[in-house]
């Protein structure tokens, strides 16, 4: 049975995202940060019939939180088959580039881009090992510096700044480590989800968490023939 390690899966995209990798056969070991939620969750989980999921606790901005982690999932696996670094916070508002407290946005930083640099750093010899390796940088079509150019997206003036400039960070990311990776087996995309209703935006978003975690699905169980080192939603995502 093929692997996945989720970050912050215990609510919203991550959850869905745990639930849909399991329904297709996958062995989900949910991460979260706080472990009464992620038991929650994972009760969640098991009463709608969904059995091949395990909590691991982990805290992305918290590297011997990781280590920790890793040296568990050591001892139950052989390979890890897919890593999808889900988890991100948005942080306090007003986030303007010009008067946005720099504490806030640097706490941003360790949780969107930070973490998930640990996390691929401390699992990439588990992924390695797999037949097949993926890993998906869940991201945000307000990380699109095209978008933002041609102010074709609603930042809400600033309010989203810090917020948009960690996804660029880890789109970034993705395409450099996608290109130390290339000719490989390793597939390595960012996906944009779209703007989903969760508590992430006071659940304003426009989309369901099921529409949201079937593209970061799609993208964590491409084929070999599948892209690496891109962005995408529905279709490409400019950078």
């Amino acid at each position: 049975m093929k692997t996945v390690l989720i970050t912050g899966a215990n609510k919203g995209i991550g959850f869905e995202t745990a639930k849909q990798m399991a329904q297709l056969g996958y062995f989900v070991y949910l991460g979260s940060r706080d472990r009464v939620r992620g038991l929650e969750s994972l009760s969640k989980l098991k009463a709608s019939g969904v059995s091949n999921v395990e909590l691991i606790e982990i805290d992305v901005t918290s590297i011997e939180s990781i280590k920790r982690a890793r040296q568990e999932l050591e001892t139950k696996m052989e390979a890890l088959d897919v890593l999808i670094n889900n988890a991100g916070i948005a942080g306090e508002q007003p986030q303007n580039m010009s008067t946005g407290r720099i504490e806030n946005l640097r706490k941003v930083f360790e949780t969107n881009f930070f973490g998930a640099v640990q996390m691929t750093q401390q699992f990439i010899d588990l992924l390695k090992k797999s037949e097949e390796p993926r890993i998906v940088n869940v991201s945000s079509g307000l990380g699109s510096l095209t978008a933002h150019s041609r102010d074709t997206v609603n930042s809400n003036m600033g309010m989203f700044d810090a917020y948009s400039c960690s996804k660029t960070a880890l789109n970034a990311f993705t395409v450099m480590l996608a290109g130390e990776f290339r000719g490989t087996k390793f597939r390595i995309n960012s996906v944009g989800p779209g703007y989903t209703a969760t508590d992430l935006n006071g659940h304003k978003g426009t989309q369901t968490v099921e529409e949201a975690a079937r593209r970061v699905v799609k993208y964590a169980t491409l084929g070999s023939d599948g892209p690496t080192g891109g962005f995408f939603k529905d279709d490409i995502i400019p950078w």
